[in-house]
Parts: structure tokens; sequence; C-alpha cells
């Protein structure tokens, strides 16, 4: 059997095991009648019940598979790509939260580190995915941007990345300095593919906004509307987003000590997003902080369980959603009972590779099936003609030192040509 299905079949396992566990356990927020985690959200019951026929696949409801669920009309999904901290590890990447709306509009909020990878195993064409919104411009949150914009190239975009993301409090600390230099960076790795791939997907747009706005419109299209309002952290610029469509409300808060824009612009959210950092103890004893500096990082710099509970409780969204931590056995109780210090409503601790479904009626919350072997998927338009009159190649002083295979590499060309009834010939 391929491992990527027993993989599937792992996971499927996996999670209704440990969904039967929490259960046991109380890790269900009974009162509320949603969830915290990964467990299923408000479905009925006809609804968790898996389809068995004798000849039929079994497809768990209570698991999303990418690919396999058309988007309602009047319906957001959201995919976390990315829910960790800033040291990499392959449970968790940074942060990354795809937005999928049922106008066929989809939207990145974040890149960092290590989500370029989950969010090529969703399988959605690249052609789809060229809006991203960066709140800041800490690593972990668009450390992944050459991956991704390069990945995404290579993977079938055909037109320019448009990067919208915060000015700074200088024009060095803003995102368009940040990404024109890091394209500078790219210089080698572009040319090398230039007359290759459509050009057009080589270029990124930066869209830069004044992060001192206040709740003001940054992008306006499609019956979509996001505004961005400042956040606090660390150093002038940050910001957190809210984005409308349809009558249904999402808000991505970035990285951010609790404030008041964020109070007054997430209210009637559908679904927040907070940052909720690890408790002081375990910054201590995991990172190995001084108790002064865990103080300083955990109640200071970010926000501490108890007061993203108070947060939510001034909100009151939908569905809450806690995330800028490591998830763990070990980690998630204390921040539990630190948000129900102050919050008794809706309420995700985030994981990567978790997904909520929106509608006016419920909020749905499922973990994913993902396939950690994927290849790009098909692009969504046929690739046009490339420029072959800008293409670069190595010096002749580098061919000259070539092993000369020429017959076997015009015996390639032959069959190619002969299988597809072309007529292409070695370049060099």
């Amino acid at each position: 059997m391929p491992k990527r299905f027993v993989r599937l079949l792992l996971v499927s396992g996996l999670v209704v095991a440990i969904a039967a566990l929490a259960y046991m356990q109380g890790y269900s927020d009974r009162e509320s009648g949603t969830s915290i985690g990964f467990m299923p959200s408000t479905m009925a019951n006809d609804q968790a019940k898996p389809k068995i026929t004798p000849t039929g696949t079994l497809m768990d409801p209570n698991i999303y598979y990418p690919g396999s669920e058309a988007l309602g009309a009047d319906e957001m999904r959201l995919i976390s790509c990315g829910t960790g901290m800033p040291t990499a590890r392959e449970y968790q990447a940074a942060s990354c939260w795809l937005l999928e709306l049922g106008n066929g509009d989809k939207f990145l909020f974040d890149g960092g580190t290590g989500s370029a990878a989950r969010i090529a195993s969703l399988g959605i064409p690249y052609e789809y995915l060229n809006k991203i919104f960066i709140s800041h411009l800490h690593t972990d949150h668009f450390g992944d941007f050459s991956a991704y914009f390069i990945g995404g190239w290579l993977s079938g975009r055909q037109g320019p990345l448009h990067v919208y993301g915060p000015s700074g409090a200088r024009p060095e600390t803003g995102t368009k300095y940040a990404i024109e230099h890091w394209q500078k960076a790219l210089t080698w790795d572009v040319e090398g593919r230039a007359g290759r791939l459509p050009a057009s997907g080589g270029k990124v747009v930066v869209h830069e906004f004044d992060f001192k706005g206040e709740n003001k419109v940054i992008y306006e299209e499609n019956g979509v509307t996001i505004r961005s309002w400042p956040a606090n952290h660390v150093i002038d610029g940050p910001v957190s987003f809210a984005l409308e469509w349809n009558g249904l409300k999402f808000v991505f808060g970035g990285d951010t000590y609790p404030n008041q824009w964020y109070v007054k612009y997430a209210k009637d959210a559908d679904l927040a997003i907070h940052e909720c950092f690890i408790t002081v103890p375990d910054l201590a004893a995991k990172f190995g902080f001084s108790v002064s500096t865990a103080l300083e990082v955990g109640t200071q710099i970010h926000t501490p369980p108890e007061a993203f509970g108070k947060v939510m409780s001034m909100i009151k969204p939908r569905m809450a959603v806690a995330y800028h931590f490591f998830n763990d056995p070990d980690t998630a109780p204390p921040i539990l009972e630190g948000i129900r210090s102050t919050y008794d409503g809706p309420l995700t601790l985030a994981e990567d590779y978790l997904v909520w479904n929106i509608t006016k009626d419920e909020i749905r919350t499922r973990k994913i099936a993902y396939n950690a072997d994927a290849w790009p998927p098909p692009g969504a338009k046929a690739p046009p003609p490339v420029d072959r009159s800008i293409t670069k190649y190595t010096s002749d002083w580098i061919v000259e030192k070539n092993l000369d295979v020429t017959d076997l590499v015009q015996q390639i060309y032959d069959r190619t040509n002969k299988q597809y009834g072309t007529n292409e010939k070695p370049s060099q």
C-alpha cells in the first residue's frame, strides 16, 4: 500500500483515538457546545457519522481531506498552516493562515518559517494563492517568503505575487524595503530561471500601507474588504487585520499585546485569532530563560493566557483561536487554565493542520488529513510561451568541462519529440 495512504489512515485513526481520550478526560467544552483543540465543534449527530457502504470508500466527516469538499457560496474556510513559535520544529511551523471564501478568493495571512510546505500539502494551484498579508517583519511571520515566492512560480503561478504589509517608523523597517532587498538577495535564483518560466510569475508587487492607520481599508475587491489597525509588539510597525465578506468577519491579530484597537475593531468577529504565549514557568523551563526574561517575554512582549481570555471576553467572537505557543500535552493545560480564568466562550487552542468551516449558522472545527508527499497541483492556466531571448547560460569555460553525454541527451530528445510530436533541440 502506498505510504501516503497509510499515513492518511494512521492520521484518521489517531484523530479518532485522541478525540475519544480528550472527551473522557473532559477537554471538550460542553457548556459552550464548541471545542478546544482539534475536536469537532457544532455538528449534528448525523453529520459526525461516517458513510459506510459495502462497496464505497470510508470518508470520515470528522476529518477534512483537502480537495474533497466544495466550499459553499456563503462559506469561509480557514486552515492553520503555521501556529508555532520563532524556533522551528517539525510539528508546528511558524505563523501562517489560509482563508478561502465561497466566491473563490483565497488569502494568506503571514508566511512564517516552515509554512510553505504546509501550503503545498493542500494541493491548491498557486495561481489562486497570489495574495499574502504580512502582520509584521519577524521571520516567524514572513520567513518563508523566498520558498513561497520561488516555489509558487515553479509550480504554476503565472502572475505576480502580491504582498501587503505595513510601513515602519522609517523606510528601512517597512515591508517595501524588506521585500525589495529580499528580491535582491534572490537575484541569482531569479536570473537562473529567466526565459524558462513565465516572466510575470517571477515578479512581486508590494502594497505597503501606513501601519498607523486605524481600521483603514487596505484591500477592497470582489466584495471583500480588509482593514488594518496598529498592533503593539516590540517596535513600531506590526498590525492586525480584519476581513469582511458576505456578512462574515475574520480577524487576525498577528503578534500583539492586548490593546484597545483590537478590542474595538475585532468586535462582531465570527472567528478571532489572537496570540497567546506559553506560561512563564514553561518559558523558564523549556527555553532556559531567566525568571526576569521569562516574565518580560511572556507578559510584556507577548500576551499571557489570562490576558488573552480577557480580550476575548470583551469582544465575544463566535470562535476564539489562541495561537503562538507549542501545543504540547504538558504546555496546553496551564494555558487553558489561564484562559478559562477570564473567558468561558467558544475556543480553539491552535495547532497546525486544523480547518474551520464558517457559515452564519455554524463553525465547524476539524483536523486535516494532509498529503506529506504532495507534488505541485496542476496549473490553473495553460502555460504561456516563454521569452527564450532572456535565458542565461553558464560561461563557455564551464561548458568546456562538461562530460560528453551529448549522444545520450540526443536520444532523450528524440524519444520525447516522438512521444509528444514536438521538434525540440538541445540548447547547449
